[in-house]
């Protein structure tokens, strides 16, 4: 992430937004289950939500600095902090009854790589498991806040084919001020 992008998502402004906007609509009456992941937890604002709603809480992170700062930070706890890459997760199949990705997928550079992302979840999910999503589509702000970054966002009347490709069922896709949030169960 550039510098200002960066401050921005380690910021009171976006933990706000996080808190008080995007996961009370994503979540809303979603059970994630006893084993949820995590991609792309960032400074981990989604974290400290989540690590409430399950027993056991797997976060994924590829920054090495953030990885390192959400694990001090939340040692102790209910939460394990992995570093790695979403799309090459080293996690056996069927493990997880939740996967969460908020805000994160248009990091990922190329849409093969964003399905593979998906494709990990979708197999590291118990069948029947759910995965919440939220992200955006294309807007020319966001384009010029990514400025230096990779931005590769999702539109969500791609989403249902795209996930039912990976291996996800029952798909559904909301939008809403800030983008979309979506719903799919592992097959």
């Amino acid at each position: 992430m550039n510098p200002g992008h960066m401050e921005f998502c380690a910021g009171e402004e976006w933990r706000q937004l996080v808190q008080d906007v995007i996961l009370p609509v994503a979540l809303n009456g979603i059970d994630l289950g006893a084993a949820v992941i995590e991609i792309g937890p960032g400074p981990g604002f989604t974290t400290d939500v989540l690590k409430g709603l399950t027993a056991s809480l797997t976060a994924v992170e590829i920054d090495p600095g953030l990885a390192r700062a959400l694990a001090d930070r939340l040692r102790g706890g209910n939460v394990d902090v992995v570093l790695g890459d979403a799309t090459a997760l080293d996690m056996p199949a069927a493990t997880f009854t939740g996967a969460a990705s908020f805000h994160m997928l248009h990091h990922i550079g190329t849409v093969d790589d964003q399905q593979r992302a998906l494709s990990e979840l979708a197999r590291v999910l118990q069948p029947g498991g759910v995965l919440v999503a939220a992200d955006a589509g294309y807007s020319d702000g966001s384009r010029l806040f990514h400025e230096g970054d990779t931005y590769n966002p999702i539109e969500p009347d791609s989403l249902a084919p795209r996930l039912a490709e990976v291996g996800f069922t029952s798909v559904e896709v909301r939008e809403y001020d800030l983008g979309w949030v979506c719903l799919a169960r592992a097959v």
